[in-house]
């Protein structure tokens, strides 16, 4: 798993390379905000949404394909992230011996599975290609394969706020809840992007005679 991870970490470095070297170009850069701004609108939490995407806007996004995967992108970066701040106060928790350890543990497994998940998702994306000649059985077979991962993180990151007190939490655990709560969210918005772009194949598959 460490390996993943620090795969994964290249790949967003690799991510974040391509948004900056891209060549500056304002008109560029206001086309794609524009249809950032405009798919985002179709999630439950535009506005995290567009915060969290418009970094790319550099980077030319233009196709459905892109945003999902850049969605994604942006789930498991967080899931990441979420995932070594709650190792770092499991510590700290279990070495205090402070109530709601267990809670956090369990909370933490559920992490650590959606990490994993989103990671199948993606590298399921890529299967996919960009703009597919042919649309088959095959590629709907991938495309409902990364919407049952997808949707799994989601339960797993939703599972784990249920886990997690709700009232006269420590500011640690506030904390935590806020950045689990931060992972659901971008997921959420993940999800809703990757229908979006699977539902133009579904749609023409549909029409088919």
């Amino acid at each position: 798993m460490a390996q993943l991870d620090y795969s994964l970490l290249l790949f967003f470095s690799c991510l974040f390379s391509m948004s900056v070297m891209a060549e500056p170009a304002f008109a560029r850069r206001s086309r794609s905000m524009a249809y950032i701004e405009a798919s985002c609108r179709t999630t439950r939490y535009p506005t995290l949404c567009i915060k969290y995407l418009s970094s790319y806007a550099n980077a030319n996004i233009q196709s459905p394909e892109q945003l999902a995967h850049l969605a994604l992108s942006v789930s498991l970066y967080r899931a990441l992230y979420t995932k070594t701040y709650m190792l770092k106060a499991a510590k700290e928790l279990k070495a205090g011996k402070a109530k709601g350890y267990q809670a956090m543990k369990d909370c933490l497994a559920e992490i650590n599975d959606s990490v994993e998940q989103i990671s199948q998702s993606i590298i399921e994306l890529r299967r996919l290609g960009h703009e597919p000649a042919a649309v088959g059985d095959d590629f709907f077979w991938h495309i409902s394969n990364v919407e049952t991962w997808v949707s799994a993180a989601l339960t797993d990151v939703s599972t784990c706020l249920d886990e997690l007190p709700g009232r006269n939490m420590s500011k640690l655990k506030a904390t935590i809840k806020g950045k689990v709560l931060n992972v659901a969210q971008a997921t959420s918005n993940a999800l809703a992007l990757f229908h979006r772009y699977a539902a133009r194949y579904r749609v023409a598959q549909a029409k088919k005679p």
